[in-house]
């Protein structure tokens, strides 16, 4: 007797073709997550870590190699004890007198910057030194509106993770103060031929007064324009507590 057998056909699975659309959403989704995650990496990292190097650093050897110059960079890191209040005073009475209440935004001063380059009058940026930090730590120089997107996307970032102690020490150790010179002990070594922690307050209004182009100006025979800042800021100095 002839045992009739049935065949079953396994059935195939069903491949899902995703959509050209969705494949470049899943891309640019898994792009974002791998951004933020680094990011954030980073940022967590250099809450504890010294920074080591900057890009406008890199920027800076590459542009004197390009030249045939020598390259020179000068970056010594110290903790914020043994950085002058008084240049800590300084730089807050120069570039951003309410470091110490904002949230990392200074919207009024960034109107103001707005309405005055409307007007056809010299550019100014209006950043806070939360947002110069975070330009500087891990951004390019330059005004596209990428670059001020991420600077403020880093801003918010280091608000929230660093406090405002450790956006100055790391703003009083990277920033540009000098042609090749890089924080505040370079800086008062290559200015003053001492130790960041033993600046006056008129030596830390000096290389405060230089900040918005140091390799144009100078901390030491300065010009009268500089001299008027010193002064301005000296004055100003002694109004600023540092209430971290």
């Amino acid at each position: 007797m002839a045992v009739a057998k049935k065949i079953k056909k396994k059935s195939s699975p069903k491949t899902s073709k995703k959509s050209p659309g969705k494949r470049i959403l899943f891309f640019f989704f898994k792009m974002f997550l791998w951004f933020f995650g680094i990011s954030l990496f980073f940022v967590i990292l250099f809450k504890f870590v010294p920074v080591p190097f900057t890009p406008l650093m890199a920027i800076r050897a590459f542009e004197q190699n390009s030249e045939n110059k020598e390259m020179v960079c000068s970056h010594d890191w110290v903790a914020l004890e043994h950085i002058s209040p008084n240049l800590q005073k300084a730089v807050i009475s120069s570039e951003d007198g309410l470091f110490l209440e904002h949230n990392g935004f200074d919207f009024k001063s960034m109107q103001k910057a707005f309405e005055s380059n409307q007007k056809g009058k010299k550019l100014k940026g209006g950043s806070t030194i939360s947002q110069q930090t975070a330009k500087n730590v891990f951004l390019w120089q330059g005004r596209s509106y990428l670059r001020k997107g991420l600077e403020a996307y880093f801003t918010v970032l280091i608000e929230l993770i660093w406090g405002k102690e450790r956006i100055m020490e790391v703003y009083l150790n990277s920033i540009e103060m000098g042609d090749g010179v890089y924080g505040a002990q370079a800086a008062a070594k290559h200015w003053y031929k001492k130790e960041a922690k033993n600046l006056t307050k008129y030596e830390a209004a000096g290389i405060a007064a230089i900040l918005p182009n140091p390799r144009r100006f100078k901390a030491t025979n300065s010009s009268s324009y500089i001299n008027k800042r010193k002064a301005k800021i000296s004055k100003y100095i002694g109004y600023v507590k540092l209430d971290y």
